[in-house]
């Protein structure tokens, strides 16, 4: 089994600054790209940001210059540091790896997801 656990949503003003973390833990081989995406009410997931094993990344437009994606490999873990927030920022926000795992049949890369951490930016 793996899960993934986020940790670092939260309640900020429009401006302001929160830093998302998420662990991979379980039966983990290898881990590929993690990454950030978000869902707001009435609307679709939307990928945020990537990263891949060789530390390549990627983001959505709207978040260009905003937030930085990094990650700890030794961790199995991704964070997010979001710098001037916006109210539209405002979402759900779901850690997600591609990895292996011992154990998974048939053998391959598989995707999984944390449960999602609220992040609200409101005056």
């Amino acid at each position: 089994q793996v899960q993934l656990v986020e940790s670092g949503g939260g309640l900020v003003q429009p401006g302001g600054s929160l830093r998302l973390s998420c662990a991979a833990s379980g039966s983990i081989f290898s881990i590929n790209a993690m990454g950030w995406y978000r869902q707001a009410p009435g609307k679709q997931r939307e990928l945020v940001a990537a990263i891949t094993s060789g530390g390549s990344t990627n983001y959505a437009d709207s978040v260009k210059g905003r937030f930085t994606i990094s990650r700890d490999t030794a961790k199995n873990s991704v964070y997010l540091q979001m710098n001037s927030l916006k109210p539209e920022d405002t979402a759900v926000y779901y850690c997600n790896a591609d990895l292996r795992c011992y154990g998974c049949y048939p053998p391959g890369v598989y995707d999984y997801w944390g449960q999602g951490t609220q992040v609200t930016v409101s005056s």
